[in-house]
């Protein structure tokens, strides 16, 4: 498989390649940007775009470094893909709630990339073997609207955009309690120290992290919103909402689920007959802008909502109307 670097800032260093160029041996420095600009490097667990970022001393880094001959073989799969638009550059398509989107630790098949492959012989090879075409990702029970990049090209322009934050996202979330008409939450994230998939807020800690919000319906105990993160941050929409008191509905690892006791007795009901209908956190990339790699167009896509989120709304709607 790619060989993974694990290295420790031992002290500040003005720029991120410059760090690397100088412990990693064998790697020019634009080998080592290219690595960056594909989004194979981490810092402290989270993907790094810019060459030039700084290093303040005490930070783990992790890079991924592609290898020429690797014993892991991806297995094309025929595995049915909601394609919103394809082109010769980019694939938009829709992802299902439950996908995971390549290959890990007890994921070799089944994943996003299995399809990709399956169907398409042109892919960006920025991320490495497991992850072809991979620009950004959403949790694997997120649904929602994602670009894949065909070429080389493509993909350096489209991580460039992520990386200047020029993709605009706008998510849809169904989240427990009333929240304002409208809000923003400005919070640092750092990985949990207790769980290291997981993450926390901190004050004087981490990686900042933006997102906005606004109240699209109201539900007895409930509110549908709509998300905007201006930052894209692991996990930065679960965390946010769930430090502001409305965790979405049925996140497991963002207290989404409450206990009898903690559900007002005429929301009981409710809540058994919503986890029944979604069984998954209620998010879903509801649209994605950004400027086509080629065109140089200015393009926005939607993905409808997945019928489980869908029927969920349904049954709040039914039962308000009542």
């Amino acid at each position: 498989m790619d060989k993974t670097a694990q290295l420790v800032a031992e002290s500040a260093y003005p720029r991120l390649d410059q760090f690397l160029a100088a412990r990693l041996e064998g790697l020019s420095r634009t080998r080592i940007q290219t690595l960056i600009k594909s989004g194979s490097v981490k810092i402290d667990g989270e993907a790094v775009f810019k060459a030039r970022e700084s290093l303040s001393g005490g930070e783990r880094i992790q890079v991924e470094i592609p290898v020429a001959a690797i014993a892991d073989h991806l297995e094309p799969e025929d595995i049915p893909l909601d394609v919103l638009h394809e082109d010769e550059q980019i694939i938009v398509l829709n992802k299902p709630a439950g996908l995971v989107i390549h290959p890990g630790s007890g994921n070799r098949q089944g994943t996003l990339v299995n399809a990709l492959i399956g169907r398409y012989q042109r892919l960006s090879k920025l991320s490495g073997r497991l992850r072809p075409g991979i620009v950004h990702r959403l949790d694997k029970n997120t649904s929602g609207v994602m670009v894949v990049a065909r070429t080389e090209e493509a993909h350096v322009h489209l991580a460039r955009q992520f990386e200047r934050r020029e993709v605009q996202k706008t998510y849809l979330a169904l989240v427990w309690g009333t929240p304002p008409e409208s809000g923003k939450v400005e919070a640092n994230l750092v990985r949990d120290p207790h769980n290291r998939l997981l993450f926390r807020t901190s004050q004087a800690q981490g990686r900042a992290a933006i997102t906005a919000f606004s109240s699209l319906e109201y539900f007895n105990g409930f509110t549908l919103l709509q998300v905007r993160p201006r930052t894209g941050r692991t996990h930065q929409i679960r965390v946010h909402l769930a430090y502001s008191g409305y965790p979405i509905f049925n996140d497991r690892s963002y207290h989404g689920v409450r206990t009898a006791a903690g559900i007002a007795p005429d929301l009981r009901e409710m809540v058994n007959q919503l986890r029944r209908t979604i069984d998954r956190q209620a998010l879903h990339a509801s649209t994605l802008t950004f400027v086509h790699p080629a065109s140089q167009e200015m393009m926005t896509f939607e993905a409808p909502l997945a019928d489980d989120f869908q029927a969920a709304l349904g049954r709040l709607r039914q039962a308000s109307s009542d």
